[in-house]
């Protein structure tokens, strides 16, 4: 009777643990159950917080105004105001332009005119020592001193002579006043004499020399 009062204990005891063990198992399976529901109240399938980002982001933006479009009357009048002011503009314009072109042409001879005062100073001395000059020698100084100072300044703003004296006769820069008959055949179709110096204003030929052409 003792042994199987005891067998009988020790299975007794093996019930409670497998009970218990069972109970275990029941409560981390209610725990796990509990976890997971919540989660997915929060987040059912991943689709609630998309939605609600998207109800956000569509409550933040404004709505887009669209600009009304202009009527046919009002770019017809924009596009005459734009040619009126344009039209004014040029007209400024040509006429600044022409009255700076005016002014230009009025004073394009000042700098040279100035250079020429010195030597008009010169001959008006000149003119006052003649009457009381008795020294012909000294008056021909002066004036040949005047007229190297004249060639000089005709040089220096690009005006030289044209070389015509016993070269060959050259319509281009030569004008022939009359012919006369020479005995010399190297003379012949040369320039004899010179009428009246020729001049170029640097490389143009502002003044033909008048000539006497041999023949």
């Amino acid at each position: 009777m003792m042994v199987k009062k005891k067998t009988t204990g020790q299975e007794g005891t093996k019930q409670e643990n497998h009970i218990e063990q069972i109970d275990n198992e029941a409560d981390r399976n209610t725990n796990y159950q509990s976890a997971t529901g919540t989660e997915e109240n929060e987040n059912p399938s991943g689709m609630g917080t998309e939605t609600a980002e998207s109800t956000e982001t569509g409550s933040d933006s404004p709505d887009k105004v669209v600009p009304d479009e202009k009527s046919p009357e009002e770019k017809l009048a924009e596009m005459q105001d734009r040619y009126l002011r344009l039209s004014a503009e040029f007209d400024n314009y040509r006429k600044r332009t022409l009255r700076e072109k005016i002014e230009i042409t009025k004073y394009a001879s000042e700098n040279i005119l100035l250079s020429i005062l010195p030597l008009m100073d010169d001959f008006e001395r000149a003119i006052s020592h003649l009457t009381a000059a008795t020294d012909i020698s000294s008056v021909k100084e002066g004036i040949d001193l005047i007229y190297g100072k004249f060639a000089e300044f005709l040089k220096q703003n690009g005006v030289r002579e044209i070389e015509s004296l016993n070269c060959v006769f050259n319509v281009d820069i030569h004008d022939a006043v009359a012919k006369t008959p020479v005995e010399e055949e190297a003379k012949r179709g040369k320039i004899v004499e010179v009428i009246q110096k020729g001049y170029y204003l640097q490389d143009k030929v502002i003044r033909h020399s008048k000539v006497v052409v041999g023949e």
